[in-house]
């Protein structure tokens, strides 16, 4: 198994969870036991799983997803050991052992942390353990709030370099428009470019158990497509369909492309911390940017938005508000909001300090 091929496949809760919103122990059971032809295939399978809060509200006996945040960490905390103990139980079947993996924005922000999972994760793979990961919803605030596993999907898929990556869901792919409302809308079998009209067929959440949506597995595929690892959103309940996409053969959407890669560090640039703030740059500064390969200086700063200092992850935006690139920023936000729009010579006056610095270098930043 240390040998094999990569793939993480991902769930999410609306596949898991039955009609009645608990967990269905027999679509999990034939989940495990796909995963595990995987294994005897010679696949690395690691299974990202969503499920714990629904399956929290099963065991508290709750008629609804909870509005409140300490019931939803609550609910987060019961539930992830319930399914947890499902998962093992239906993988010894197949004498196949499992760890788990909780990861948080905070921890994957953190380069020394990010590397340190890294570890982990080869070592569990070298060991023949299947991983599951999960978020950790029952401390984490902003994953509950904000958060999606389509995102910690690919990123773990960067971290352990995979060569696939499988999302299962209740809905067969990527459709030019919604499915549940348009009747003609179409499946897209083949996306090798994230275009405008593929982001306006995305959507939003499709589920009240879920947290996600395809709008969130697009933007998974937009980092992984930067990564060179193909992505495929499929239906989780089509009978075979892991060891079908694992296969190769055509299942749902698969997002793919052949263009330039970014680095690993790079990667993690772009995907391992939420953002502490915007950087809303002038046309110059855009156009250095995207076509030069150049660093962003002062001059070209137009605004601030949030708060952030030096080393943080911000986004940086043209005066249209459209999201141009993502960096580790060299200056906080108090010392850019004094020298925004100055150029080297008058910020030797005004702020000596901060004289000579980049607000993000080249090497620091990501153009989407």
């Amino acid at each position: 198994m240390a040998d094999g091929r990569r793939i993480v496949i991902k769930v999410g809760s609306s596949t898991l969870a039955s009609s009645t919103g608990g967990l269905d122990l027999d679509y999990i059971r034939n989940l495990v036991d796909q995963v595990a032809s995987l294994v005897e295939s010679g696949w690395n399978p690691v299974l990202v799983s969503s499920g714990a809060i629904a399956a929290g509200i099963e065991v508290l006996g709750l008629a609804s997803r909870p509005s409140d945040m300490p019931s939803l960490q609550a609910a987060a905390s019961i539930g992830q050991v319930r399914i947890l103990q499902q998962y093992s139980d239906m993988f010894d079947c197949h004498h196949i052992p499992i760890g788990q993996i909780l990861l948080t924005r905070r921890d994957t922000a953190h380069r020394p942390s990010y590397l340190n999972a890294k570890n982990t994760f080869d070592r569990l793979i070298s060991l023949g353990i299947v991983p599951i990961v999960n978020e950790n919803d029952s401390i984490a605030v902003e994953e509950i709030r904000f958060g999606d596993n389509d995102t910690l999907a690919a990123l773990v898929a960067v971290m352990i370099e995979a060569e696939m990556v499988l999302l299962l869901t209740d809905i067969e792919g990527l459709y030019t428009s919604d499915p549940r409302h348009d009747a003609e809308a179409e499946l897209l079998t083949d996306v090798d470019q994230i275009t405008d009209s593929v982001l306006e067929g995305a959507g939003g959440a499709g589920t009240t158990i879920g947290s996600g949506g395809m709008a969130t597995k697009v933007k998974a595929a937009q980092l992984l497509m930067r990564a060179g690892i193909p992505l495929v959103v499929c239906d989780g309940r089509r009978p075979g369909v892991i060891l079908a996409a694992a296969e190769g053969e055509a299942v749902g959407t698969r997002f793919a492309t052949d263009g330039d890669t970014i680095s690993a560090r790079k990667l993690w640039i772009a995907m391992g911390g939420s953002p502490s703030g915007a950087i809303i740059i002038d046309d110059g500064a855009r156009q250095a940017i995207l076509t030069r390969g150049s660093s962003l200086l002062p001059a070209g700063v137009i605004r601030t938005e949030g708060s952030f200092l030096a080393g943080d992850t911000v986004i940086l935006k043209d005066q249209q508000g459209n999201l141009l690139a993502q960096g580790l920023v060299g200056i906080s936000s108090a010392d850019l909001d004094v020298v925004k729009g100055l150029k080297s010579t008058q910020i030797l006056q005004d702020r000596p300090s901060v004289a000579g610095r980049e607000v993000v270098h080249r090497d620091h930043l990501v153009v989407f």
